[in-house]
């Protein structure tokens, strides 16, 4: 992937802050409101939305891309922790050497640290490398341990309640699965579908649209593939 760059000597320095969101994260506002509390003039925010369980690269997210966009020599990025860069060491690493190659200054909210683009010599960017070093392994270690901590938690959960985790039990059988299929296939359409199987026009089309999610569903459920009763 290219990461677009332009510089712009004439342009004002900005301070941006970068905000990593899921069902589990901190509001936008919330993030904001405490980089302000801290004495910081807030320029811009860019966000990403992150689904919990799945493992996309800095790079690879909409907002760590747009954020590479916008940053220039003399910014400074703000971000709640070393974590919201990469999910192990050596991406923390890299993305900030990145950073510190374009000449931006990247400060954490929490412990509130800095790592300075520019240090003013070679000791000084000796105690920020180590300084970095160290807080990448923490983060990737807090990760490590946060996310054997949710699983132990969900198969606790699990060993009390064996439906835990399931989702919604599924209202249709394997065998309504491969109907919508076939029917599909034949050109039927979703409302069509629905009256001759006796389903839900939502369901059906949640199914068409990812059959194999619905698979799964089945599976987590042992449900057998009984045919789903037809309205009468």
């Amino acid at each position: 992937m290219t990461l677009s760059y332009r510089y712009n000597p004439q342009a004002k320095p900005q301070t941006v802050l970068y905000v990593r969101l899921s069902t589990i994260e901190q509001t936008i506002s919330a993030q904001r409101q405490q980089a302000e509390s801290l004495g910081y003039v807030v320029d811009k925010v860019i966000e990403d939305h992150i689904v919990p369980g799945v493992t996309t690269a800095f790079l690879d997210r909409e907002g760590g891309q747009r954020l590479f966009a916008t940053l220039r020599e003399g910014d400074v990025l703000l971000v709640r922790w070393l974590d919201r860069l990469g999910h192990n060491y050596d991406d923390i690493q890299r993305i900030m050497g990145l950073f510190f190659e374009r000449g931006v200054t990247i400060k954490t909210l929490i412990n509130e640290l800095t790592f300075d683009a520019q240090p003013k010599d070679a000791e000084q960017k000796a105690m920020r490398d180590a300084m970095m070093s160290f807080m990448s392994a923490m983060a990737q270690a807090q990760t490590t341990a946060n996310r054997e901590a949710q699983a132990a938690g969900i198969a606790n959960a699990k060993a009390r309640n064996p439906t835990a985790y399931k989702g919604r039990k599924p209202s249709y059988t394997q065998e309504n699965i491969d109907q919508i299929r076939q029917m599909s296939g034949d050109g039927l359409g979703v409302n069509e579908i629905a009256r001759r199987l006796g389903l839900s026009k939502f369901l059906v089309s949640r199914i068409k649209k990812d059959t194999t999610a619905a698979y799964e569903a089945l599976e987590r459920w042992g449900i057998s593939a009984e045919p789903h009763p037809k309205k009468v």
